[in-house]
Protein backbone atom coordinates (compact mmCIF):
# COMPACT_ATOMS: atom_id res chain seq x y z
CA UNK A 1 0.00 0.00 0.00
CA UNK A 2 1.45 3.76 -1.31
CA UNK A 3 0.93 6.09 1.04
CA UNK A 4 0.17 10.21 0.77
CA UNK A 5 0.34 12.46 3.48
CA UNK A 6 -1.25 15.77 2.58
CA UNK A 7 -0.40 18.53 5.64
CA UNK A 8 -1.41 22.02 5.86
CA UNK A 9 -0.23 24.19 8.74
CA UNK A 10 -2.48 26.32 11.23
CA UNK A 11 -5.54 25.26 9.33
CA UNK A 12 -8.74 26.12 10.64
CA UNK A 13 -11.41 23.19 10.49
CA UNK A 14 -14.09 25.61 9.31
CA UNK A 15 -12.90 26.75 5.88
CA UNK A 16 -13.42 23.81 4.28
CA UNK A 17 -17.00 22.84 2.25
CA UNK A 18 -16.82 19.23 3.18
CA UNK A 19 -17.11 20.89 7.21
CA UNK A 20 -19.87 23.45 5.98
CA UNK A 21 -18.35 26.44 5.03
CA UNK A 22 -20.57 27.78 2.56
CA UNK A 23 -18.23 30.30 0.62
CA UNK A 24 -14.75 28.96 0.64
CA UNK A 25 -13.97 26.87 -2.65
CA UNK A 26 -12.06 23.68 -1.68
CA UNK A 27 -13.40 21.45 -4.22
CA UNK A 28 -10.39 19.26 -4.09
CA UNK A 29 -10.50 18.13 -0.53
CA UNK A 30 -14.40 17.86 -0.87
CA UNK A 31 -13.36 15.13 -4.08
CA UNK A 32 -11.62 13.84 -1.23
CA UNK A 33 -13.81 13.63 1.42
CA UNK A 34 -16.71 12.38 -0.70
CA UNK A 35 -14.61 9.27 -1.96
CA UNK A 36 -12.86 9.06 1.97
CA UNK A 37 -13.72 9.12 5.42
CA UNK A 38 -14.34 12.47 7.24
CA UNK A 39 -13.37 12.25 10.72
CA UNK A 40 -15.92 15.43 12.28
CA UNK A 41 -14.01 15.18 15.55
CA UNK A 42 -10.56 15.52 14.85
CA UNK A 43 -7.73 16.91 17.34
CA UNK A 44 -4.11 17.59 17.42
CA UNK A 45 -2.40 16.69 20.78
CA UNK A 46 -1.10 19.77 21.05
CA UNK A 47 -1.41 23.51 19.24
CA UNK A 48 1.94 24.05 18.51
CA UNK A 49 3.68 23.12 15.09
CA UNK A 50 6.70 21.16 16.40
CA UNK A 51 5.43 19.30 18.99
CA UNK A 52 2.55 18.45 17.27
CA UNK A 53 4.76 17.28 14.01
CA UNK A 54 6.90 15.15 16.22
CA UNK A 55 4.05 13.37 17.52
CA UNK A 56 2.94 12.71 14.07
CA UNK A 57 6.33 11.40 13.95
CA UNK A 58 6.78 8.93 16.39
CA UNK A 59 2.98 8.19 17.21
CA UNK A 60 3.35 9.42 21.06
CA UNK A 61 2.11 12.08 23.51
CA UNK A 62 4.44 15.61 23.43
CA UNK A 63 4.84 14.92 27.29
CA UNK A 64 6.72 11.16 26.06
CA UNK A 65 8.72 12.50 23.19
CA UNK A 66 9.47 15.91 25.24
CA UNK A 67 10.00 17.90 21.94
CA UNK A 68 7.60 20.36 23.67
CA UNK A 69 8.17 23.93 22.03
CA UNK A 70 9.14 25.51 18.53
CA UNK A 71 12.78 26.65 18.49
CA UNK A 72 11.93 29.55 17.51
CA UNK A 73 10.49 30.39 20.94
CA UNK A 74 11.75 27.97 22.53
CA UNK A 75 12.92 28.74 26.38
CA UNK A 76 14.63 25.90 27.14
CA UNK A 77 13.33 22.60 25.61
CA UNK A 78 14.78 19.88 23.93
CA UNK A 79 14.94 21.00 19.87
CA UNK A 80 15.65 17.64 18.62
CA UNK A 81 14.28 14.32 19.42
CA UNK A 82 16.28 11.85 21.65
CA UNK A 83 17.90 9.51 20.15
CA UNK A 84 16.64 6.68 20.36
CA UNK A 85 13.19 7.53 19.95
CA UNK A 86 10.80 5.52 17.78
CA UNK A 87 9.64 7.01 14.54
CA UNK A 88 7.72 5.47 11.54
CA UNK A 89 9.90 5.89 8.93
CA UNK A 90 12.15 3.34 10.47
CA UNK A 91 9.46 0.84 10.38
CA UNK A 92 8.56 1.78 7.14
CA UNK A 93 12.55 1.58 5.69
CA UNK A 94 12.34 -1.72 7.22
CA UNK A 95 9.92 -2.55 4.77
CA UNK A 96 11.61 -1.16 1.82
CA UNK A 97 9.62 2.04 1.51
CA UNK A 98 10.51 4.99 -0.70
CA UNK A 99 10.18 8.15 1.72
CA UNK A 100 9.73 11.70 0.54
CA UNK A 101 8.88 14.75 2.47
CA UNK A 102 8.25 17.67 0.05
CA UNK A 103 7.77 20.78 2.12
CA UNK A 104 7.69 22.64 5.96
CA UNK A 105 9.95 20.07 8.35
CA UNK A 106 9.98 21.74 11.59
CA UNK A 107 10.80 19.00 13.37
CA UNK A 108 13.88 19.91 14.92
CA UNK A 109 17.27 21.77 14.47
CA UNK A 110 20.06 19.91 13.99
CA UNK A 111 18.05 16.50 12.40
CA UNK A 112 16.17 17.12 9.53
CA UNK A 113 14.21 15.07 7.05
CA UNK A 114 17.12 13.98 5.34
CA UNK A 115 17.89 11.83 9.02
CA UNK A 116 14.74 9.79 9.43
CA UNK A 117 15.59 8.73 5.81
CA UNK A 118 13.46 11.27 3.81
CA UNK A 119 13.92 12.28 0.65
CA UNK A 120 13.13 16.02 -0.67
CA UNK A 121 14.69 19.40 -0.66
CA UNK A 122 15.53 20.77 3.27
CA UNK A 123 12.96 23.31 4.35
CA UNK A 124 13.64 24.25 7.86
CA UNK A 125 11.91 27.18 9.87
CA UNK A 126 8.20 27.74 10.52
CA UNK A 127 7.29 30.12 7.26
CA UNK A 128 7.87 29.65 3.37
CA UNK A 129 11.54 29.94 3.17
CA UNK A 130 11.04 31.80 -0.26
CA UNK A 131 15.52 32.53 -0.08
CA UNK A 132 16.02 28.84 -0.23
CA UNK A 133 18.43 27.80 -3.36
CA UNK A 134 15.92 25.43 -4.86
CA UNK A 135 13.45 27.88 -4.81
CA UNK A 136 15.20 30.37 -6.37
CA UNK A 137 16.66 27.53 -8.81
CA UNK A 138 12.73 26.51 -9.39
CA UNK A 139 12.01 30.38 -10.34
CA UNK A 140 15.37 31.17 -12.12
CA UNK A 141 14.25 27.93 -13.88
CA UNK A 142 11.20 29.18 -15.29
CA UNK A 143 11.69 32.80 -15.50
CA UNK A 144 9.58 33.31 -12.68
CA UNK A 145 9.95 36.93 -10.65
CA UNK A 146 11.40 36.88 -7.51
CA UNK A 147 9.13 37.02 -3.91
CA UNK A 148 7.98 40.82 -3.39
CA UNK A 149 5.22 41.86 -0.80
CA UNK A 150 3.53 45.10 -0.60
CA UNK A 151 0.42 46.76 1.35
CA UNK A 152 1.84 44.91 4.90
CA UNK A 153 -1.30 44.67 7.71
CA UNK A 154 0.27 44.79 11.02
CA UNK A 155 -1.25 45.92 14.37
CA UNK A 156 0.54 47.79 17.25
CA UNK A 157 2.28 45.84 20.02
CA UNK A 158 1.68 47.38 23.97
CA UNK A 159 4.37 49.00 23.70
CA UNK A 160 4.27 50.79 20.58
CA UNK A 161 5.87 49.15 18.32
CA UNK A 162 4.90 47.46 15.13
CA UNK A 163 3.00 44.13 15.35
CA UNK A 164 3.29 40.47 13.88
CA UNK A 165 2.90 40.65 10.15
CA UNK A 166 -0.29 39.29 9.61
CA UNK A 167 -0.82 39.87 5.50
CA UNK A 168 0.36 41.12 3.05
CA UNK A 169 0.09 41.37 -1.28
CA UNK A 170 2.60 39.07 -3.39
CA UNK A 171 3.50 40.50 -6.21
CA UNK A 172 3.88 36.95 -8.09
CA UNK A 173 1.70 34.57 -10.57
CA UNK A 174 0.38 31.83 -9.29
CA UNK A 175 2.99 29.59 -10.61
CA UNK A 176 5.84 31.40 -8.86
CA UNK A 177 4.30 30.95 -5.08
CA UNK A 178 5.52 28.26 -2.72
CA UNK A 179 3.17 26.67 -2.34
CA UNK A 180 2.99 26.31 -6.04
CA UNK A 181 6.57 24.73 -5.93
CA UNK A 182 5.79 22.47 -3.53
CA UNK A 183 2.81 21.00 -5.34
CA UNK A 184 5.39 20.75 -8.50
CA UNK A 185 8.22 19.09 -6.31
CA UNK A 186 5.62 16.39 -4.94
CA UNK A 187 4.34 15.69 -8.50
CA UNK A 188 8.15 15.10 -9.54
CA UNK A 189 8.78 13.04 -6.73
CA UNK A 190 5.19 10.75 -7.61
CA UNK A 191 6.84 10.36 -10.84
CA UNK A 192 10.08 9.33 -9.41
CA UNK A 193 8.26 6.54 -7.16
CA UNK A 194 6.17 5.45 -9.85
CA UNK A 195 8.87 4.65 -12.10
CA UNK A 196 10.95 2.81 -9.38
CA UNK A 197 7.78 0.63 -8.40
CA UNK A 198 8.46 0.23 -5.02
CA UNK A 199 5.87 0.87 -2.05
CA UNK A 200 5.88 4.65 -1.33
CA UNK A 201 5.27 7.07 1.61
CA UNK A 202 5.14 10.88 0.47
CA UNK A 203 4.22 13.64 2.58
CA UNK A 204 3.46 16.92 1.34
CA UNK A 205 3.42 19.45 4.11
CA UNK A 206 2.31 23.13 2.81
CA UNK A 207 3.55 26.05 4.81
CA UNK A 208 0.75 27.72 5.00
CA UNK A 209 -2.49 28.84 5.93
CA UNK A 210 0.00 29.58 8.73
CA UNK A 211 0.24 33.42 8.83
CA UNK A 212 1.49 35.90 7.59
CA UNK A 213 -0.84 35.48 4.30
CA UNK A 214 1.35 36.39 1.29
CA UNK A 215 -0.92 36.07 -1.66
CA UNK A 216 -1.62 37.06 -5.38
CA UNK A 217 -3.96 39.55 -6.25
CA UNK A 218 -6.31 36.72 -7.05
CA UNK A 219 -6.09 35.18 -3.97
CA UNK A 220 -5.54 38.18 -2.02
CA UNK A 221 -8.94 39.75 -3.33
CA UNK A 222 -10.67 36.27 -3.85
CA UNK A 223 -13.58 36.97 -1.23
CA UNK A 224 -15.00 39.50 -0.43
CA UNK A 225 -14.70 40.68 3.25
CA UNK A 226 -18.62 41.30 3.63
CA UNK A 227 -19.26 37.56 2.86
CA UNK A 228 -17.43 36.95 6.23
CA UNK A 229 -19.19 35.89 9.43
CA UNK A 230 -17.13 37.30 12.38
CA UNK A 231 -16.24 34.55 14.68
CA UNK A 232 -19.05 34.56 17.84
CA UNK A 233 -16.17 34.85 20.17
CA UNK A 234 -15.06 37.85 18.66
CA UNK A 235 -17.32 39.08 21.90
CA UNK A 236 -14.75 37.42 24.45
CA UNK A 237 -14.64 39.58 27.08
CA UNK A 238 -11.94 37.03 29.28
CA UNK A 239 -14.15 37.29 32.35
CA UNK A 240 -13.46 34.42 34.43
CA UNK A 241 -10.61 33.53 32.01
CA UNK A 242 -6.89 33.09 32.54
CA UNK A 243 -5.06 36.10 32.77
CA UNK A 244 -2.54 34.97 29.99
CA UNK A 245 -5.52 35.00 27.31
CA UNK A 246 -6.14 38.92 27.58
CA UNK A 247 -2.15 38.88 27.63
CA UNK A 248 -2.27 37.48 24.30
CA UNK A 249 -4.96 39.51 22.76
CA UNK A 250 -2.66 42.68 22.91
CA UNK A 251 0.46 40.30 22.04
CA UNK A 252 -1.38 39.91 18.96
CA UNK A 253 -2.42 43.15 19.09
CA UNK A 254 -6.21 42.84 18.21
CA UNK A 255 -8.02 45.49 19.44
CA UNK A 256 -5.54 48.18 17.55
CA UNK A 257 -7.05 46.70 14.53
CA UNK A 258 -10.21 48.11 12.54
CA UNK A 259 -12.75 45.63 12.60
CA UNK A 260 -13.19 46.04 8.59
CA UNK A 261 -9.80 45.20 8.28
CA UNK A 262 -10.08 42.05 10.75
CA UNK A 263 -12.69 40.79 8.27
CA UNK A 264 -10.56 40.99 5.28
CA UNK A 265 -7.68 39.37 7.10
CA UNK A 266 -10.36 36.38 7.52
CA UNK A 267 -11.49 36.56 3.81
CA UNK A 268 -7.36 36.69 2.62
CA UNK A 269 -7.05 33.72 5.13
CA UNK A 270 -9.63 31.92 3.12
CA UNK A 271 -8.10 33.01 -0.21
CA UNK A 272 -4.73 31.07 1.16
CA UNK A 273 -6.93 27.85 2.16
CA UNK A 274 -8.20 28.26 -1.79
CA UNK A 275 -4.52 28.58 -2.99
CA UNK A 276 -3.62 24.97 -1.48
CA UNK A 277 -6.82 23.51 -1.87
CA UNK A 278 -5.89 23.95 -5.77
CA UNK A 279 -2.68 22.28 -5.08
CA UNK A 280 -3.43 19.23 -3.39
CA UNK A 281 -5.80 19.04 -6.34
CA UNK A 282 -2.57 18.79 -8.62
CA UNK A 283 -1.37 16.13 -6.54
CA UNK A 284 -4.11 14.41 -6.66
CA UNK A 285 -4.81 14.37 -9.92
CA UNK A 286 -1.03 13.34 -10.91
CA UNK A 287 -1.87 10.31 -8.86
CA UNK A 288 -4.84 9.53 -10.93
CA UNK A 289 -2.61 9.74 -13.99
CA UNK A 290 0.02 7.39 -12.89
CA UNK A 291 -2.95 4.98 -12.11
CA UNK A 292 -1.64 4.86 -8.50
CA UNK A 293 -4.95 5.66 -6.46
CA UNK A 294 -6.09 2.55 -6.17
CA UNK A 295 -3.18 1.73 -4.44
CA UNK A 296 -2.70 4.23 -2.24
CA UNK A 297 -4.10 5.73 0.59
CA UNK A 298 -4.63 9.38 1.23
CA UNK A 299 -4.09 11.43 4.43
CA UNK A 300 -5.20 15.28 4.93
CA UNK A 301 -4.69 16.64 8.42
CA UNK A 302 -3.28 19.94 9.70
CA UNK A 303 -0.93 20.16 12.43
CA UNK A 304 -3.43 22.81 14.37
CA UNK A 305 -5.59 25.73 13.94
CA UNK A 306 -5.26 28.92 13.86
CA UNK A 307 -7.61 31.80 15.64
CA UNK A 308 -8.22 34.67 13.00
CA UNK A 309 -9.55 36.66 15.27
CA UNK A 310 -11.91 34.21 17.39
CA UNK A 311 -11.42 35.08 21.36
CA UNK A 312 -9.94 38.15 19.74
CA UNK A 313 -6.36 36.07 19.25
CA UNK A 314 -4.58 35.44 16.36
CA UNK A 315 -2.06 32.27 15.52
CA UNK A 316 -2.30 29.98 18.98
CA UNK A 317 -0.81 29.66 22.08
CA UNK A 318 -2.32 28.82 25.67
CA UNK A 319 -5.96 29.13 25.30
CA UNK A 320 -7.07 25.23 24.12
CA UNK A 321 -10.40 26.36 22.49
CA UNK A 322 -11.60 24.60 19.77
CA UNK A 323 -10.24 26.99 16.86
CA UNK A 324 -7.22 25.77 17.57
CA UNK A 325 -7.37 22.27 18.95
CA UNK A 326 -9.85 20.87 16.22
CA UNK A 327 -8.63 20.32 13.03
CA UNK A 328 -9.70 18.56 9.82
CA UNK A 329 -8.87 15.04 9.35
CA UNK A 330 -9.87 12.95 6.02
CA UNK A 331 -8.47 9.90 5.40
CA UNK A 332 -9.32 7.55 1.77
CA UNK A 333 -8.09 3.90 1.81
CA UNK A 334 -8.74 1.94 -1.47
CA UNK A 335 -11.83 -0.13 -1.19
CA UNK A 336 -13.65 1.54 2.51
CA UNK A 337 -16.83 3.30 1.57
CA UNK A 338 -17.25 6.97 1.50
CA UNK A 339 -18.41 8.09 5.18
CA UNK A 340 -18.35 10.64 7.98
CA UNK A 341 -17.28 9.04 11.84
CA UNK A 342 -17.98 10.97 15.02
CA UNK A 343 -15.22 8.90 17.27
CA UNK A 344 -12.54 11.29 18.77
CA UNK A 345 -9.25 10.98 17.32
CA UNK A 346 -6.26 12.72 17.02
CA UNK A 347 -3.50 13.67 14.85
CA UNK A 348 -1.09 10.51 16.20
CA UNK A 349 -3.94 8.14 15.33
CA UNK A 350 -2.30 8.57 12.05
CA UNK A 351 0.33 7.47 12.99
CA UNK A 352 -0.56 3.70 14.03
CA UNK A 353 -2.69 4.05 10.79
CA UNK A 354 0.09 4.44 8.86
CA UNK A 355 2.12 1.51 10.50
CA UNK A 356 -0.80 -0.79 9.88
CA UNK A 357 -1.39 -0.05 6.23
CA UNK A 358 2.68 -0.19 5.44
CA UNK A 359 2.01 -3.70 7.21
CA UNK A 360 3.85 -3.07 10.34
CA UNK A 361 3.52 -4.56 13.48
CA UNK A 362 2.22 -2.14 16.40
CA UNK A 363 4.86 -0.52 18.17
CA UNK A 364 4.55 -0.70 22.00
CA UNK A 365 5.86 2.39 22.03
CA UNK A 366 3.39 4.85 20.50
CA UNK A 367 0.50 6.31 21.80
CA UNK A 368 -1.89 5.97 18.90
CA UNK A 369 -4.81 3.66 17.68
CA UNK A 370 -5.17 2.78 14.57
CA UNK A 371 -8.04 4.38 12.13
CA UNK A 372 -8.09 1.52 10.13
CA UNK A 373 -11.14 -0.13 10.98
CA UNK A 374 -13.12 3.07 11.15
CA UNK A 375 -12.18 4.28 7.46
CA UNK A 376 -13.40 0.38 6.88
CA UNK A 377 -16.62 0.81 8.47
CA UNK A 378 -16.22 -1.52 11.66
CA UNK A 379 -17.21 -0.11 14.93
CA UNK A 380 -14.52 -1.11 17.34
CA UNK A 381 -14.56 -0.23 21.20
CA UNK A 382 -13.16 3.60 21.30
CA UNK A 383 -12.31 5.53 24.18
CA UNK A 384 -15.11 7.95 24.77
CA UNK A 385 -12.80 10.84 25.55
CA UNK A 386 -9.55 12.67 24.24
CA UNK A 387 -6.68 14.36 25.97
CA UNK A 388 -3.98 17.12 25.24
CA UNK A 389 -1.16 19.37 26.63
CA UNK A 390 0.41 21.86 26.27
CA UNK A 391 3.95 22.96 27.51
CA UNK A 392 4.37 26.63 26.30
CA UNK A 393 5.40 29.05 23.13
CA UNK A 394 7.01 32.69 24.53
CA UNK A 395 7.49 31.13 27.74
CA UNK A 396 6.85 27.78 29.54
CA UNK A 397 2.63 27.27 30.53
CA UNK A 398 1.72 24.35 31.25
CA UNK A 399 -2.17 22.70 30.82
CA UNK A 400 -3.78 19.81 30.08
CA UNK A 401 -7.12 19.19 28.68
CA UNK A 402 -9.88 16.09 28.66
CA UNK A 403 -12.92 16.69 26.36
CA UNK A 404 -15.78 14.28 25.89
CA UNK A 405 -19.14 14.09 24.09
CA UNK A 406 -20.12 17.25 25.76
CA UNK A 407 -17.97 19.10 28.26
CA UNK A 408 -14.67 20.21 28.07
CA UNK A 409 -12.10 20.60 31.15
CA UNK A 410 -8.64 22.48 30.90
CA UNK A 411 -6.24 22.55 34.15
CA UNK A 412 -4.14 25.62 34.28
CA UNK A 413 -1.94 25.40 37.48
CA UNK A 414 -0.90 28.69 37.57
CA UNK A 415 -4.77 30.16 37.39
CA UNK A 416 -8.21 29.40 37.02
CA UNK A 417 -9.20 26.00 35.69
CA UNK A 418 -12.07 26.11 32.64
CA UNK A 419 -14.87 23.80 31.87
CA UNK A 420 -16.85 24.93 28.88
CA UNK A 421 -20.12 23.09 28.12
CA UNK A 422 -20.10 22.43 24.23
CA UNK A 423 -23.59 22.25 23.23
CA UNK A 424 -24.89 24.94 25.04
CA UNK A 425 -21.96 27.07 24.66
CA UNK A 426 -20.18 26.14 21.61
CA UNK A 427 -18.02 29.27 20.72
CA UNK A 428 -16.87 28.69 24.70
CA UNK A 429 -17.43 32.21 25.84
CA UNK A 430 -18.36 31.26 29.66
CA UNK A 431 -16.30 29.39 31.86
CA UNK A 432 -18.83 27.44 33.62
CA UNK A 433 -16.12 25.68 36.23
CA UNK A 434 -16.81 27.80 39.22
CA UNK A 435 -20.89 27.06 38.91
CA UNK A 436 -22.00 24.94 41.69
CA UNK A 437 -24.25 22.85 39.80
CA UNK A 438 -21.32 21.71 37.26
CA UNK A 439 -19.78 20.17 40.26
CA UNK A 440 -20.38 16.77 39.25
CA UNK A 441 -19.11 17.25 35.34
CA UNK A 442 -16.37 19.15 37.49
CA UNK A 443 -15.32 16.05 39.33
CA UNK A 444 -16.00 13.20 37.15
CA UNK A 445 -13.49 15.02 33.80
CA UNK A 446 -11.19 16.09 36.79
CA UNK A 447 -10.85 12.08 38.04
CA UNK A 448 -10.65 10.50 34.71
CA UNK A 449 -8.15 13.24 33.64
CA UNK A 450 -6.32 12.16 36.71
CA UNK A 451 -6.73 8.86 35.75
CA UNK A 452 -5.64 8.78 32.02
CA UNK A 453 -2.27 11.07 33.01
CA UNK A 454 -1.08 8.46 35.61
CA UNK A 455 -1.75 5.71 33.35
CA UNK A 456 0.31 7.55 30.60
CA UNK A 457 3.01 8.30 32.90
CA UNK A 458 2.47 12.08 32.72
CA UNK A 459 3.74 13.29 36.21
CA UNK A 460 0.83 16.30 35.52
CA UNK A 461 -1.17 14.63 37.77
CA UNK A 462 1.25 15.23 40.99
CA UNK A 463 -0.06 18.87 40.42
CA UNK A 464 -3.69 17.44 40.54
CA UNK A 465 -3.55 15.03 44.01
CA UNK A 466 -3.34 17.84 46.11
CA UNK A 467 -4.98 20.68 44.50
CA UNK A 468 -8.29 19.27 43.02
CA UNK A 469 -11.19 17.08 43.65
CA UNK A 470 -9.13 13.91 42.81
CA UNK A 471 -11.27 11.24 44.96
CA UNK A 472 -9.44 8.65 47.02
CA UNK A 473 -5.40 8.60 46.45
CA UNK A 474 -4.07 4.77 46.23
CA UNK A 475 -0.54 5.96 46.25
CA UNK A 476 1.34 8.46 48.09
CA UNK A 477 0.55 12.03 46.61
CA UNK A 478 4.14 13.39 49.20
CA UNK A 479 6.04 11.12 47.01
CA UNK A 480 8.27 10.23 50.40
CA UNK A 481 8.19 6.92 52.44
CA UNK A 482 9.59 7.77 55.32
CA UNK A 483 6.45 6.49 57.60
CA UNK A 484 6.37 2.72 58.67
CA UNK A 485 3.95 0.55 56.13
CA UNK A 486 0.55 1.11 57.62
CA UNK A 487 1.60 3.43 59.99
CA UNK A 488 -0.82 5.74 58.12
CA UNK A 489 -3.86 5.99 56.17
CA UNK A 490 -5.24 8.23 53.50
CA UNK A 491 -7.49 11.15 55.31
CA UNK A 492 -11.32 10.09 53.70
CA UNK A 493 -12.46 12.24 51.18
CA UNK A 494 -16.19 13.89 51.62
CA UNK A 495 -18.58 13.50 49.29
CA UNK A 496 -16.87 10.45 47.22
CA UNK A 497 -19.81 7.78 47.80
CA UNK A 498 -22.39 10.59 46.86
CA UNK A 499 -24.47 10.35 43.82
CA UNK A 500 -23.74 12.39 40.78
CA UNK A 501 -26.14 13.95 38.79
CA UNK A 502 -24.99 16.10 36.26
CA UNK A 503 -26.92 19.16 34.56
CA UNK A 504 -28.56 18.70 31.73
Amino acid sequence: MNLLFLMTDQHRVDTLGCYGNPHVATPNLDRLAATGTRFDRFYTPTAICTPARASLLTGQAPFRHRLLANYERNVGYLEDLREDAFTFPSALRERDYQLGLIGKWHGGTHRNAASYGFDGPDLPGWHNPVDHPDYLAYLAERDLPPYRISEPIRGTTPNGNPGNLLAARLHQPVEATFEYYLATRAIEQLDKYAVDGRPFFLATHFFGPHLPYLLPDEYFDLYAPDLVELPASIAETFEGKPPVQRNYSEHWTFDTIPIEVTRKLIAVYWGYVTLIDEQIGRILTRLDELGLSDDTSVFFTADHGEFTGAHRLHDKGPAMYEDIYHIPGIVRIPGAAPQVRHELVTLTDCTATILELAGCDPSPAVDSRSLVPLVRGEHPEWPGELVAEFHGHHFPYPQRMIRDDRYKLIVNPESVNELYDLVQDPHELHNRYPHPEMQPVRRRLMRRLYDLLRERGDNFFHWMTPMYDIGASDHDPSLSSFEPEGATAPLPVSGLNEKITEPQ
